[in-house]
């Protein structure tokens, strides 16, 4: 009966969409070690209609995570393929009907295939074969099919695709589908050892199982389709996407007119996921995972951004330099003896480590008190502990295990 209770206590009411979308995102943050901004990101690219890229190497659960985003929309068609040079267009979208061939007739099968579904996750998106690549584009950015034996094309119900892939595109042909991908997210591997501690025991003893809150398809479709478009974007935000859009290009970051367009539509499933009643400034952020070509590009993007819409992360920004700083020290440092290490953690990391994490909890709660995102300070105070963990544990010795206790 208690269990029960507990249970019903974290699901949110069935008629709020975006309520229930908050409690999914919560659980799968609390599954997934470092992925809170990804899952987030994942979601708000869905609402707004658009599509989305993970972008790692592998063994960094790409595709898990997509699964389990996508797995969470009761009632909906789902399709997943892992995509390579020589995958035929008929695979994707219909194989021929063999029976209809045999009677003469040319047909294809269309259930369980793209062209019937409302979600997909495409890995390896960059190998699409060169026979499928304009039916491929076409399924992305009109959602259309046009049937091998021509005829009418087919409107698919395609909502949004999560796409996965170890490398950037080599050539035209891929470039052309990464530039229908309008969200870009890069997933590395763990950072903080206590994290890794905790997916190592996981493996050995599994978690419970975890609160699993759904939407239905026809929940997430009404939210696609008219609750989102409805949030309004005041003047504000148009007068600081005009600005960024100038400070990037003087930086020579050039994105097309269509991105930022488009953009414009992830500013509102932004806000419409946190239940706020109309874009503000600090849904700009998102567009660090939209504004670049190459991970290269994307620190310089994602500072444009952050000091443009949060006056916090200026200095957030500034700390993180210091703390990626003694990062890379750690890794030069690697063989020295454990005597040489624990004087540089007492002469120069720790203070600066400490005096980092004091300043990133002081900007949070003035972010907070004055109604801010703390997002951008968060992912840094995240880095700041990973890099903690890692000066404990490589450095001075402490067992993973206690690490998080420490912190």
């Amino acid at each position: 009966m208690a269990a029960h209770q507990e249970q019903r206590e974290h699901e949110a009411p069935e008629g709020n969409t975006a309520e229930r979308l908050r409690a999914v995102c919560g659980e799968l943050s609390e599954r997934f070690h470092e992925r809170a901004d990804v899952v987030r990101t994942l979601w708000a690219t869905l609402l707004a209609g658009q599509h989305s890229l993970l972008l790692g190497p592998p063994g960094t659960a790409k595709s898990e995570l997509a699964r389990e985003v996508t797995g969470r929309v009761e009632g909906a068609a789902y399709w997943e393929i892992m995509l390579s040079k020589f995958t035929a267009p008929t695979r994707m979208f219909g194989p021929v009907d063999v029976g209809a061939l045999a009677r003469g007739e040319y047909r294809q099968v269309f259930e369980g295939r793209a062209t019937t579904a409302h979600i997909a996750f495409v890995d390896e998106i960059f190998k699409c074969s060169t026979a499928a690549l304009n039916e491929t584009l076409g399924f992305l950015n009109e959602r259309l099919y046009h049937p091998e034996n021509g005829g009418e094309p087919i409107r698919c119900p395609l909502i949004g695709a999560i796409t996965a892939s170890n490398e950037l595109p080599s050539g035209e042909e891929s470039a052309a589908v990464y530039d229908r991908l309008l969200v870009r997210i890069e997933v590395g591997y763990l950072a903080d050892p206590s994290n890794f501690a905790a997916l190592i025991r996981s493996a050995v003893t599994p978690p419970a199982p975890p609160r699993r809150t759904t939407v239905t398809l026809a929940a997430l479709q009404h939210a696609v389709t008219e609750e989102v478009p409805a949030v309004p974007v005041p003047d504000a935000v148009v007068d600081a996407l005009c600005t960024l859009r100038a400070a990037l290009r003087r930086k020579e970051l050039i994105a097309s007119d269509r991105r930022w367009r488009q953009s414009v539509r992830l500013l509102q499933a932004g806000a419409y996921l946190d239940g706020r009643p109309e874009v503000a400034e600090t849904d700009l952020s998102v567009l660090t995972h939209v504004l670049w070509d190459s991970p290269a590009q994307r620190p310089t993007v994602e500072r444009e951004v952050l000091q443009l819409v949060n006056p916090d992360a200026r200095e957030a920004l500034d700390l993180a330099d210091t703390i990626e700083e003694l990062e890379a020290q750690l890794d030069s440092m690697a063989g020295q003896s454990r005597e040489a290490l624990s004087e540089w953690v007492i002469k120069n990391a720790h203070q600066k480590l400490a005096l980092a994490g004091t300043r990133l909890e002081r900007l949070r709660e003035e972010a907070a008190a004055a109604g801010r995102s703390t997002a951008a300070i968060e992912r840094v105070t995240g880095r700041q502990r990973a890099v903690r963990a890692r000066v404990l544990t490589e450095a001075l010795g402490v067992d993973a295990s206690t690490v998080q206790a420490q912190l």
